[in-house]
């Protein structure tokens, strides 16, 4: 791989695997470049909810919008320019209000490789 830079408009948005709401994901850089993370952007409309445990580490970041992860330990709120690390394991509800958000993601592995095992 060479270094690489991506903009939103760069991402193929699908709906995320496994959810029929309004969150679509694109993946710039993933398993069929060969690195050891996978790295894109998700889409979120307002008052989405997806209920997941996490099959990888993932890391969030909000560009737009806000986002509230809830666990069995409680839940947090972020917004643009803040990050949530959901480790691998934990049992998350990710949930968007009014304006919904934009987000970047990187997982440590891939994700995709650990929704088709």
């Amino acid at each position: 791989m060479k270094v690489q830079k991506f903009s939103v408009a760069d991402a193929n948005l699908v709906r995320s695997p496994g959810q029929d709401g309004d969150i679509f994901v694109g993946n710039l850089v993933d398993e069929k470049n060969g690195g050891p993370i996978t790295i894109g952007y998700g889409r979120y409309a307002a008052n989405q909810s997806l209920t997941e445990t996490m099959a990888v580490d993932d890391v969030m970041i909000i560009i737009e919008g806000r986002v509230s992860v809830s666990t069995s330990a409680g839940t947090l709120t972020a917004g643009p320019g803040e990050i949530v690390y959901m480790p691998k394991g934990e049992a998350v509800t990710i949930t968007t209000e009014g304006e919904g958000a934009l987000t970047i993601y990187v997982t440590y592995p891939h994700w995709a490789e650990a929704h088709d095992g």
